[in-house]
C-alpha cells in the first residue's frame, strides 16, 4: 500500500514532547525517560496509535512505547494524543524508526512485553525474514525482553499466523496460549483492546487470531 506523504508530518513530530527524537540515546535509560520504575511495554508497528493510547489510558501503571516507521502514520497517533480523551497521558512515548533497529534503542531486559498487531504479512516467501514474527525478529526481541517477557500477536491473516506459530516453536520460545477465534476465547479475549484494523476486519466477519509467546 502506498502511503500518502503529509508535508507537515515531520515538523509536527519533531516538535511534539511525546516523540523521542534520538531514541538510541535512551538505550538502557527508558525508566528515566518516564521518571518511574514501572514496566515498559512496546508496540512495534503501532499505526495510528489507537490500541496503544487506549492501553496507556487503561493501565496507568505501565509505560508504553510505540514504534512506527512512517512519519505520516505516526502523525495520526500524535494528533490523537492531543485530543481531549488522551490529553495529559504521561505514560506513553513515540519513536519513528525501523523495527530492525529495536536492539539499538532498548537494552537487555529493558521491556516486559512486546505487542505486534496486524503486522505486514510480507506474503512472498523471499520476504519471510521481514515478517515481524520471523526468527530473525524473535532474536532481536530476546535481547530486550526480560526473562519470561511476553510477545502478544494479533492478526486476521491465518497464513501469517501459522507461520508465526511455527517460528515461535522453532526459536525455542514457549507458546503460552493461542486461538484462531479471539472473540470466542474467554481467556484471551478478556480485557481485549481493539486496533483500527481489528475493528475493520472483524466487522467484515474475519476471525481474529491471537497468540501469547514467552521468551525462551
Amino acid at each position: 500500500m502506498r502511503l500518502r506523504n503529509i508535508p507537515r508530518a515531520e515538523g509536527t513530530i519533531q516538535a511534539h514532547l511525546a516523540v523521542i527524537k534520538r531514541p538510541e540515546a535512551q538505550k538502557g535509560c527508558w525508566r528515566q525517560v518516564f521518571g518511574n520504575t514501572n514496566p515498559i511495554h512496546i508496540e512495534i508497528g503501532m499505526g495510528k496509535g489507537g490500541f496503544l493510547l487506549n492501553m496507556a489510558l487503561t493501565h496507568p501503571g505501565i509505560n508504553y512505547v510505540g514504534i512506527e516507521r512512517y512519519s505520516s502514520v505516526l502523525l495520526r497517533a500524535v494528533e490523537k494524543l492531543d485530543m481531549e480523551d488522551y490529553r495529559g497521558l504521561q505514560n506513553i512515548r513515540f519513536v519513528c524508526m525501523d523495527a530492525r533497529n529495536v536492539g539499538e534503542v532498548f537494552s537487555y531486559n529493558e521491556a516486559e512485553k512486546i505487542y505486534l498487531n496486524f503486522s505486514d504479512p510480507w506474503p512472498k516467501a523471499r520476504h519471510a525474514k521481514r515478517r515481524l514474527t520471523s526468527k530473525e525478529f524473535l532474536a532481536r526481541y530476546e535481547k530486550i525482553l526480560v526473562p519470561g517477557g511476553q510477545l502478544e500477536f494479533k492478526t486476521d491473516n491465518t497464513e501469517l499466523f501459522n507461520f508465526s506459530l511455527e517460528q515461535v516453536r522453532e526459536a525455542g520460545w514457549t507458546l503460552d496460549r493461542y486461538t484462531y477465534d479471539l472473540y470466542h476465547h474467554e481467556i484471551l479475549n478478556k480485557g481485549n483492546i481493539t486496533t483500527e484494523y481489528e475493528e475493520k476486519f472483524s466487522a467484515k466477519g474475519n476471525p481474529i487470531n491471537k497468540m501469547i509467546a514467552v521468551r525462551k
